[in-house]
């Protein structure tokens, strides 16, 4: 593993955090929403009750029933909900917790996580362009890290997922996995996200072990985590990002399944050891 930035333990508890998604139901407005305000926070709070009892270290919130995404920017009741939210579910589960706003809404996430207190922001379309589902996806970094100077929000730290899921790289495909990531570190990215092909979809271990050896940056497992490979990827990254793997059957449109963290988290901490 690298020697993680300061701004990397202050986001997360330590390295080989595990960091629970929470997907937060469909918000007013969008094509499936049909839940209140308050009753989307209650099922947010109950899987962040489960995720605490069975010794995660870090919650992340992320609105992934909004589909379709809107691209790059959402309206004001998305932001308002988002933040209230957060700020709920790190008040009442007293963990850290980040916040990724779908689809690279990634101004409206930083200023979600500072209104909110929250600890860290995923950011998508960070550096080169990729087609994603919602579309072409531009770089974001020069007017992303101003805007978090201008509203003071220095100390939120942003990590950026490299070569994303979900999206087709064939414009950027001169240029490799290990070649993002350096241009990502010099565009000052806090933290590197390895994912696999698609939501649930495992990363590869020899990508997450590349661009450890070739970065400075801390190095985030950000998709396909489970209770077969976890060891693996602990032995390699800084923190895994777990949400399909938590819920039933494995879905990440499934309920949490208390029975599959409290597992997984076991053998986490049989690792640890």
């Amino acid at each position: 593993m690298t020697t993680a930035p300061q701004s990397f333990h202050q986001a997360l508890k330590h390295s080989q955090s595990i960091v629970a998604m929470i997907h937060i139901g469909a918000l007013p407005g969008t094509p499936r929403s049909q839940f209140s305000p308050q009753q989307i926070l209650d099922k947010a709070l109950s899987e962040a009750e489960i995720y605490k009892r069975a010794g995660v270290d870090v919650l992340a919130i992320e609105n992934m029933h909004d589909r379709p995404y809107l691209k790059e920017s959402v309206g004001p009741e998305i932001t308002a909900l988002m933040t209230f939210l957060g700020r709920e579910i790190k008040r009442h589960s007293q963990l850290p917790c980040g916040v990724q706003i779908l689809a690279g809404a990634n101004k409206e996430a930083l200023a979600v996580a500072l209104a909110a207190d929250l600890d860290f922001v995923r950011a998508e379309g960070f550096v080169f362009a990729h087609v994603a589902d919602e579309g072409l996806i531009q770089a974001q970094a020069a007017d992303l890290l101003r805007y978090r100077k201008m509203i003071g929000a220095d100390s939120i730290p942003i990590f950026t997922d490299i070569k994303k899921k979900h999206s087709a790289h064939a414009i950027t495909a001169d240029v490799s996995l290990i070649e993002t990531a350096h241009a990502a570190e010099f565009f000052l990215s806090d933290g590197l996200i390895i994912t696999g092909a698609a939501t649930g979809k495992a990363a590869s271990i020899n990508d997450v072990r590349s661009v450890r050896e070739h970065s400075e940056l801390p190095v985030i497992v950000g998709s396909g985590v489970d209770i077969e490979n976890v060891e693996a990827f602990l032995s390699e990254a800084d923190a895994l990002i777990v949400g399909s793997h938590f819920k039933e059957d494995g879905h990440w449109a499934k309920p949490v399944d208390a029975s599959r963290v409290n597992r997984f988290m076991d053998k986490v901490r049989q690792f640890r050891k």
